[in-house]
């Protein structure tokens, strides 16, 4: 791989995607409205950068240039934006823009972020081949987007599409997120300021929580399957909101106890937790992350200055 597109590329899972594809000696360009994205995760960025909206081809084709590989990352991943139509605009119609882009630019290979959100509150481990439940309408664009995906490939064949589920992604970069970020920074940043960190009773609710560093291993490993298909990237492991607080303590130095509070929400996932075996088998991808180990690589440092002071 010579040139790659990136879109959502100035966003939390892009960014590190596209500064790794540089580290490799891949020439970059990203694609991003920047309505969720942030300049700052593209600092030390070398490559090019178009502005545009993936739902409105005319303001970036034209403009990208040739690339060996598209890794399709923009999105609108607020689960709790409610305006359906916009939704489906961005990642529906959003990621059929890119798959047209790929065919009439001869590009052969596309990766795709998907999402865990496709299984609801279905079944745990959760396993490829079961039924989507969507819970919400980013469940449902991500779903929809999965079949356009299989729509394309029956019309352009020789075409690979590699979709990836994305469990729960934590690490540097997200920040910019705000209230969406990963509860791993949610919560950190409530513990940093000394507060106890406010979890639903009895926080044994529990998330696969996967490192962004292996999220970008997946999508390095998605661009050289063989094969066309949908896989999970996840860990296979359970953690509960109890065991994020310990973790958390342990990265500040602190011991401060959960606040629990009723959780008010009826639609609410009380368990996600991937099945990681087709990945290792189509991809060879496997989670190389251990959860204590992303927390303190992740947060260590930033623990660290406000431990001194800085």
């Amino acid at each position: 791989m010579k040139r790659a597109l990136v879109t959502g590329g100035a966003g939390f899972v892009g960014s590190n995607l596209a500064l790794e594809l540089e580290r490799r000696g891949v020439a970059v360009v990203v694609l991003d409205d920047f309505s969720s994205g942030h300049f700052e995760n593209l600092k030390g960025f070398k490559g090019d950068c178009v502005a545009g909206d993936v739902s409105k081809p005319a303001e970036w084709l034209g403009r990208i240039g040739a690339v060996d590989c598209v890794f399709h990352q923009a999105a609108i991943t607020d689960t709790t934006v409610m305006d359906q139509k916009r939704m489906l605009e961005v990642n529906v119609e959003g990621f059929r823009n890119v798959l047209s882009f790929a065919v009439e630019s001869g590009v052969r290979r596309v990766v795709y972020a998907s999402s865990a959100g496709t299984y609801g509150a279905g079944p745990v481990p959760m396993r490829e081949g079961q039924a989507p439940e969507p819970m919400n309408v980013y469940g449902f664009s991500k779903m929809v987007m999965e079949r356009a995906a299989e729509g394309f490939l029956q019309e352009e064949p020789s075409l690979k599409v590699v979709g990836l589920r994305y469990f729960n992604v934590f690490g540097p970069g997200e920040a910019h997120k705000g209230k969406v970020a990963s509860m791993i920074w949610q919560l950190y940043g409530q513990m940093k300021a000394g507060k106890r960190p406010r979890i639903f009773r009895a926080g044994e609710q529990y998330r696969d929580h996967i490192y962004v560093k292996d999220v970008v291993a997946a999508n390095l490993k998605a661009a050289e399957a063989a094969q066309s298909g949908v896989y999970n990237v996840c860990t296979g492991r359970a953690t509960t909101f109890n065991e994020v607080v310990s973790a958390l303590n342990a990265v500040l130095g602190t011991s401060l106890e959960p606040d629990y509070f009723e959780n008010p929400y009826s639609f609410y996932q009380n368990e996600t937790q991937g099945d990681p075996s087709a990945a290792a088998a189509g991809l060879g991808f496997k989670a190389s992350w251990a959860f204590r180990d992303a927390v303190a690589d992740y947060l260590g440092n930033k623990a660290a200055k406000v431990a001194a002071g800085a």
